[in-house]
């Protein structure tokens, strides 16, 4: 397999530790619908601002001043009106839906509990309009500046949006100068992260399912693996090129590590080590 990572490479970061110019550290982490930021030594919450997410399954990653996040979303409510269900469902009149009301519905009965937000044994209204609106308005891949901000954060700070090609979960990875993004289907999207201009549209056509694990890159290369195993070995630049696509034949659900010049890569039923001897 053609991986060979150097040591001090990596520049992803999970749920950020950011300092911006001196600062103090803050920590960013992604909720449903918004982005907040805390002091990382006393909890003590700094400034947030609106992103919309579905599922709240993005990763902040930090570059100098600037944060970097990546988001899916859309701009339509994904479910119809809580009175639709009323009418189908609500046989007592109650205004409220019982998990045996709920469990008619073939699509989403299984999902009484999370929708259940106060765990009280009924959906009201509230709580279905919180669900419907999930997802739903500002997101995408957005490139912020923070500058020691408090409160809501002040629309300018956003740099750009990008919103196109976007991940459900794997994380943006930023390497020698360029923001890469994975997402099902195998599709790759370079990015100017300081512009957010796009700089290459492709995929990986020997893996083309889905995508948990975030990128990775070291040794002037990005790795890729998907849920079926593959593992995409890129070419590092702007205009990046598939160098190679290695299966390992088994699930591969995490995000591989680097480490002392190796790239360790768990699956479902194993853990593999890959370097030079």
């Amino acid at each position: 397999m053609s991986i060979v990572p150097e040591p001090g490479e990596l520049l992803v970061k999970c749920e950020c530790g950011f300092e911006a110019r001196g600062k103090e550290t803050e920590l960013v982490v992604l909720g449903s619908t918004r982005l907040d930021a805390y002091a990382l030594e006393t909890g003590e919450p700094r400034w947030w601002m609106p992103l919309g997410s579905s599922g709240s399954m993005g990763t902040p990653v930090a570059s100098g001043d600037t944060l970097f996040i990546s988001t899916s979303g859309s701009t339509e409510l994904s479910l119809p009106a809580f009175d639709t269900y009323l009418e189908r469902l609500d046989t007592n009149k109650d205004r409220r839906l019982s998990a045996r009301e709920f469990s008619v519905d073939k699509d989403l009965g299984e999902h009484f509990g999370w929708i259940d937000v106060d765990g009280d044994g009924f959906i009201t209204e509230t709580e279905w309009n919180t669900t419907r609106n999930l997802g739903v308005g500002d997101y995408g891949a957005v490139a912020i500046r923070p500058a020691g901000a408090r409160g809501k954060l002040d629309p300018s700070a956003v740099i750009w949006r990008f919103q196109k090609n976007l991940p459900y979960i794997p994380a943006p990875l930023i390497y020698q100068g360029v923001l890469y993004l994975v997402k099902t289907g195998g599709i790759v999207t370079s990015l100017d992260p300081a512009t957010g201009r796009p700089l290459k549209e492709g995929r990986s056509l020997g893996a083309l399912g889905e995508y948990y694990a975030s990128p990775v890159a070291a040794d002037g290369k990005v790795f890729l693996a998907s849920v079926e195993g593959k593992i995409t070995v890129l070419k590092a630049s702007a205009q990046w090129e598939v160098l190679g696509v290695n299966d390992l034949g088994d699930e591969i659900h995490s995000t591989p590590a680097l480490s002392g010049g190796r790239l360790y890569v768990r699956t479902r039923g194993s853990i593999y080590c890959f370097g030079v001897k």
